[in-house]
């Protein structure tokens, strides 16, 4: 190993100080230590208690990384007003997600329906048994199963949810002897990661148990845990007028008709075509990460059960859908969303808290709602923009204050700017020389 790899390597370094694995890293990574040591630790909560609690959600932090916490108000769902918070850093998308609250208000506002709220784990086992003996075996399993997780559901029935069924499925075909335990289960309010995990664990002990008991031969238990794919935990949100009430787009050269035709097409052309869907579907996770970062749940498992959701027919596709007929205009997605309102990181972020206090303290059924219609408030201000005035108009207006702090301009240059560009073409190009011009003169 050369003495400059050495240099850059530590063993022990989860047992430092955080103010040593600073100290460490600076010296060793960064031109100017001692001020990006004050950096980093500026960045740190005031608070040493709130500071503890976000240290705690990771492994070897050594300063916080801030985000914008913004909201977006005038969302009626479901006849009740809402102001979403949103937890985001690209510019235009709070923006455009309360410019659809707010035109969509007038018009009904968006409805949602629960679909279903079930989740998926598994238990992977090779089993060196005929599959017709463990189909013939399993309900004596399944109730084996159940009776001996009583200790770990008690809780969980009490409010309403708990174990719903356990399956059976063969992979042996694939994989020698390779089966699958397949849990669903109700979880309520929780995400119920935890509480899935632990009974899954639960029944591969106990299947060996079962197997002893039953004079067999003992399974091998792969691996247990829980799906974030969550087909039957989904939500519909939707928005509907009369096309007559669309109004005007375009500065009221497109018809009412002419914009619903077209938002029509646009929807299906994110249908059929997956490079468009793959764009299109990320703007609905801009509005819909971006509230489930607010609330402490995983927007990383958000986004790959809704991918996978979107790819369910055998080809990746749009995750929400548009009807124009019979004078009706009908925009709707189906999205699946396993989130929770307590436990994890839901009560014990200080953000994460207010935002649930902000919404009214909703059921997680109730915040499947609030995020399902951001996204496709979301999608609905981006598919406008894209088949009236383009996208780029509106993101790059609300990105010029980014393009003034890279070119560090002052106060009085950025009003400037901003004037000056209210009616030109934003470009990091044109705004450079507006300001090389003005300091020129200046």
């Amino acid at each position: 190993m050369s003495p400059q790899v050495e240099h850059k390597t530590i063993s022990g370094f989860s047992k430092l100080s955080k103010r040593k694995k600073i100290k460490w890293i600076v010296e060793n990574f960064f031109k100017d230590p001692e001020n990006v040591m004050r950096e980093l630790i500026s960045y740190w909560h005031k608070d040493d208690k709130q500071q503890d609690i976000l240290d705690g959600f990771s492994e070897n932090t050594i300063s916080n990384f801030p985000m914008p916490f913004g909201v977006a108000p005038n969302f009626i769902i479901n006849g009740e007003p809402y102001v979403v918070p949103m937890v985001i850093e690209e510019s235009s998308v709070v923006a455009a997600a309360s410019a659809a609250a707010k035109f969509w208000m007038s018009r009904g506002g968006f409805k949602t329906e629960i679909l279903g709220t079930q989740k998926i784990g598994q238990v992977f086992l090779k089993w060196d048994l005929d599959i017709a003996d463990i189909r013939l075996r399993m309900p004596g399993i399944k109730l084996h199963l159940i009776a001996q997780s009583h200790d770990l559901t008690k809780n969980m029935n009490t409010r309403g949810g708990g174990i719903i069924d356990i399956q059976l499925k063969d992979f042996s075909k694939q994989e020698t002897d390779l089966y699958q335990l397949e849990g669903t289960f109700e979880t309520c309010d929780s995400m119920g990661a935890n509480y899935i995990n632990s009974l899954l664990e639960r029944f591969g002990l106990e299947l060996k148990s079962y197997a002893l008991q039953e004079g067999l031969s003992e399974p091998e238990i792969i691996m247990s845990i829980l799906s974030n794919y969550t087909p039957q935990c989904v939500v519909r949100a939707s928005v509907s007028c009369d096309i007559s009430d669309l109004g005007t787009f375009d500065q009221g050269t497109m018809t009412a008709e002419h914009f619903a035709e077209k938002f029509a097409t646009a929807i299906r052309i994110a249908e059929i075509d997956p490079y468009r869907a793959t764009t299109h579907n990320k703007g609905i996770f801009n509005g819909i990460d971006a509230v489930v970062l607010a609330t402490g749940n995983d927007f990383r498992a958000i986004e790959a059960c809704g991918h996978a959701y979107a790819s369910r027919n055998g080809s990746y596709a749009s995750l929400s859908h548009c009807d124009v007929s019979n004078g009706i205009f009908k925009f709707w997605l189906d999205i699946p969303l396993a989130i929770g309102t307590v436990g994890g990181l839901t009560k014990l972020h200080p953000i994460a808290k207010r935002s649930l206090e902000l919404l009214g303290s909703p059921s997680a059924p109730e915040l499947m709602s609030i995020i399902a219609a951001t996204g496709l408030a979301q999608n609905f201000a981006a598919v406008r923009s894209l088949v009236t005035t383009g996208i780029q108009k509106g993101h790059m207006k609300m990105h010029l204050q980014n393009i003034l702090n890279t070119l560090e301009a002052t106060p009085e240059e950025k009003e400037k700017s901003i004037n000056h560009f209210s009616q030109q073409v934003v470009s990091f190009n044109a705004v450079r020389e507006y300001l090389d011009t003005q300091r020129a003169e200046a």
